[in-house]
């Protein structure tokens, strides 16, 4: 299944990577969003292939409004990242339904782990049921370079 082809007030959620718009993506990850200030054209591309995509688009014009990229082995893990809704479609509950529809397409599959990082978003997230990690001192990171 390559395209979710959820429809929501004034924009289809779809899982089809032909339909990304992997500069627009680009250009609000490495000048707008705190966690990718910088990236490069070519890491961002690399990060799209290497992960499951999924785009909000506006139904009128098709111009992409927000992104959500996540990273699953489609059994039982997903790590949710990159999410971002262009400044002029926030505040109507975009990046809920992106996210609500990132966990509903993978829920069949058997995916019952979800994580995600925010800073700042933690509101969108619990309304999805995110919440902190239970036991936090169980979990571990390396961060390299």
């Amino acid at each position: 299944m390559t395209d979710t082809g959820i429809s929501v007030p004034r924009h289809e959620i779809s899982s089809d990577p032909a339909r990304l718009d992997r500069a627009r993506v680009h250009h609000w990850l490495s000048t707008d969003a705190y966690w990718a200030l910088g990236r490069t054209r070519e890491k961002q591309d690399r990060a799209i292939a290497g992960s499951l995509n999924f785009g909000a688009y506006e139904l009128a014009t098709g111009e992409q409004a927000a992104y959500a990229r996540v990273v699953t082995d489609h059994a039982s893990f997903a790590w949710v990242c990159d999410v971002y809704v262009d400044p002029a479609a926030r505040g109507r509950g975009l990046g809920t339904r992106l996210v609500t529809a990132v966990r509903d397409h993978l829920a069949p599959m058997g995916v019952t782990r979800f994580l995600l990082a925010t800073k700042d978003a933690h509101g969108v997230y619990a309304k999805i049921g995110f919440a902190p990690l239970e036991v936090p001192d169980m979990w571990m990171a390396l961060q390299a370079g």
